[in-house]
């Protein structure tokens, strides 16, 4: 496949070829055919260099013919990029795995192709010297816009030598295949490496929905008999907290960590490799010392120094809080099995054991309440509603990019359409592992579009008749995830570029992070922790167990969350040189990188290992793990200043809204959080949080 020239036209039969006429412009997925994407891809790209080359030839510069009109630039590549990444993240499909290899390279050509045209630098450079010189006055946004573009533009290469930019290009298409490849290979490999249980005494522990939906995903990857334990993308699976019998948790725990790194044609080793020594490559060529410096440079962090000093500030009292936590688990499971040794995959078991003892709380009990309608209408929405004023309308007639897809409607306080919102919970073959959001259509009032976003999570689908019961630890996803939405759904900025989520990736995490905190709310915890048969609340005393049982365990969690994000530093704070060559060498890095960081705890694995660390190596976040730990700073701190104002009131909602939800990437995000907190973000509200300060009682 090659580029054409840009006289290519896309036929009009296409669905890409004009904005979708039904509502919101959600896509018609009812047309859309996976031959539709590659000419669509091409057109795309070919009508945006068209546009841009028409752009660096009008004139003097003004923020209109060169800041709204790249804005409004590359309309028709945006509508199937949105399109097909949500569809080969969501539900792939071999074709769909081969087109995009195809495609990876040639976005990556094209994208450079803009990013990297000395033109392009040079014309935004004369636009602020005459805003400088008082030729041209901008809007806020638009001011904003061009600081960062000329940021953007040099960091990406753009002022480089010519044979340096020539390297660049060779190695931004190397990295483009590389990711696409490592996350179609993971996706094989995460399919491959679920556990098939063929004795039902083996389940033991294990609750009947729970089961029920085992044998559904059995039956669904085409096992006559048997039970198919899923794995998700982590590291701990969240089935080793019920099953009783040893032996099967070590089968699984076993098989999670063991993915891409067992040999063979799912090996994602070698990938991993090749994509860690590129990555260090392309970050020396545009003049920093290794890429997780050149990831740093682009977010609030700035430094590398300062992403560690976080880190590092945490590790030592996070990993002596597991410490503390694995000798009460060891004398659990001492009770029930004299002298074995705490494994990674007791951990779970007895952590609920010990949980149910001390907290009376009893994860498998908590499941009957959390059923996945209940949870959604009567939490999320709910929540969102308490705050912002929106409401939600499930639209059947419309029409997803799958049959388990749902809509809904969403409106404003004053009942103006405010955008749509797509719910895709279960977990399928076709489904890479993970939990996520996306955009099909950005907010933005250049265009006049309102926004269309999805959630995505990997919920074990029960048989038809069956009620979805969650766990824990998914209800917090779901709110979580659904953060994420609302910071797309109340987006109010003119430029697409700046929609929603459109931030600085160390803060993206951060209005998701928030919102977590209405899951735990006493008032909308009361709405949605219902019986699903019964329709009885959940008793009383066990809300006040789950409320004061927050720190538990987590000692482990924030040792296994940063030991994957020491980890990504370490991998991505690499030389070319210092890059292993042989794939044997990956697992003795990454064991002593976790030891010289202080996370290596006994039966503490890291939330992801390198073969099979998505988020990195597939994803968007290399040497941006920390994002994380780093927006919970501003987290914390801001669920703070919600409980000082009394918490779950519209009031709160607005001035969040107002202050940073409504604005995307249309200023400076730090700045937004100072104009809400009146101070910079203090550190103190994280720590207590996750019990790594002393505190009273």
């Amino acid at each position: 496949m090659t580029v054409p020239g840009p006289a290519l036209v896309l036929d009009p039969s296409n669905p890409f070829a004009a904005p979708s006429r039904f509502a919101y412009g959600l896509p018609d997925f009812a047309a859309i055919r996976d031959e539709h994407y590659s000419p669509a891809f091409l057109a795309g790209m070919a009508l945006e260099r068209a546009e841009v080359e028409a752009i660096l030839t009008d004139g003097p510069p003004t923020e209109e013919n060169t800041l709204v009109a790249l804005e409004r630039a590359g309309a028709l590549l945006h509508r199937v990029t949105a399109v097909f990444f949500n569809r080969t993240s969501s539900d792939g499909t071999p074709a769909l795995d081969d087109l995009e290899a195809e495609i990876a390279p040639l976005l990556s050509e094209h994208h450079d192709a803009i990013d990297l045209d000395p033109r392009l630098l040079s014309r935004l450079e004369d636009l602020a010297a005459r805003v400088a010189g008082g030729e041209v006055t901008l809007a806020d946004d638009a001011a904003w816009l061009l600081t960062t573009l000329r940021r953007d533009l040099r960091r990406l290469g753009a002022a480089a030598a010519p044979e340096v930019q020539d390297q660049l290009r060779a190695l931004n298409s190397r990295i483009s295949t590389l990711e696409t490849t490592f996350g179609r290979v993971l996706l094989a490999e995460a399919n491959d490496s679920a556990v098939l249980v063929t004795d039902l005494n083996e389940l033991d522990g294990l609750a009947a929905d729970a089961v029920a939906a085992a044998r559904q995903a059995a039956a669904d990857r085409g096992h006559a008999e048997g039970w198919l334990l899923e794995l998700s993308s982590f590291s701990q699976q969240p089935v080793l907290a019920a099953l009783t019998r040893r032996e099967v948790r070590r089968r699984v725990h076993e098989a999670s960590l063991v993915r891409g790194a067992r040999g063979g044609e799912h090996d994602t080793r070698a990938t991993l490799l090749e994509l860690v020594r590129a990555r260090a490559e392309r970050a020396r060529l545009l003049g920093y010392d290794h890429h997780a410096a050149y990831v740093a440079d682009d977010g609030t962090a700035r430094t590398t120094q300062a992403v560690l000093a976080l880190l590092t500030r945490a590790a030592p009292a996070a990993a002596a809080n597991a410490r503390r936590e694995a000798v009460g688990l060891q004398v659990a499971l001492q009770a029930d099995e004299a002298g074995a040794i705490l494994e990674g995959w007791d951990w779970p078991y007895y952590a609920e054991k010990v949980r149910r003892e001390r907290y009376a709380l009893d994860d498998a009990a908590l499941r009957p309440y959390l059923e996945l309608d209940r949870v959604v209408h009567d939490g999320v929405f709910h929540a969102a509603t308490a705050l912002y004023g929106i409401t939600f309308t499930e639209r059947p007639d419309l029409v997803g990019y799958h049959p388990q897809v749902r809509a809904f409607e969403v409106h404003d306080a004053d009942h103006a359409p405010l955008g749509l919102f797509l719910a895709d919970w279960y977990t399928r073959a076709s489904k890479r592992g993970g939990a996520w959001m996306n955009n099909l259509v950005d907010q933005n009032r250049l265009r006049g579009e309102l926004p269309v976003v999805v959630n995505n999570l990997n919920i074990p689908r029960p048989p038809d008749g069956e009620p979805t019961l969650l766990t824990w630890d998914e209800v917090i996803t779901l709110f979580h995830e659904f953060g994420h939405a609302l910071h797309g759904l109340l987006s109010d900025v003119r430029l697409p570029s700046q929609s929603g989520t459109e931030v600085p990736q160390d803060v993206v995490e951060f209005p998701s992070q928030v919102n977590e905190m209405w899951a735990w709310d006493p008032s909308v915890l009361a709405r949605y922790a219902v019986h699903h048969r019964t329709g009885e609340p959940m008793p009383a005393e066990w809300v006040t167990s789950m409320l004061t049982s927050r720190r538990y365990n987590q000692g482990f969690a924030t040792t296994e969350y940063l030991a994957a994000a020491l980890l990504d530093q370490a991998w991505h704070q690499l030389t070319p040189e210092q890059v292993p060559n042989d794939v044997d060498a990956v697992e003795a890095f990454e064991a002593a990188a976790l030891e010289a960081a202080g996370v290596a705890v006994p039966a503490v694995a890291s939330r992801y290992r390198t073969a099979y660390f998505n988020h990195v190596f597939g994803g968007g976040y290399a040497a941006a793990y920390y994002a994380y730990f780093w927006a919970e700073v501003l987290d914390a701190d801001t669920v703070q200043w919600f409980s000082e104002n009394a918490g779950l009131r519209r009031e709160n909602g607005d001035a969040f809204r107002a202050a940073l939800l409504g604005r995307g990437g249309s200023g400076d995000v730090m700045g937004m959080f100072r104009a809400l907190r009146g101070r910079d973000p203090v550190v103190d509200p994280l720590l207590e949080r996750r019990g790594l300060v002393p505190t009273a009682g």
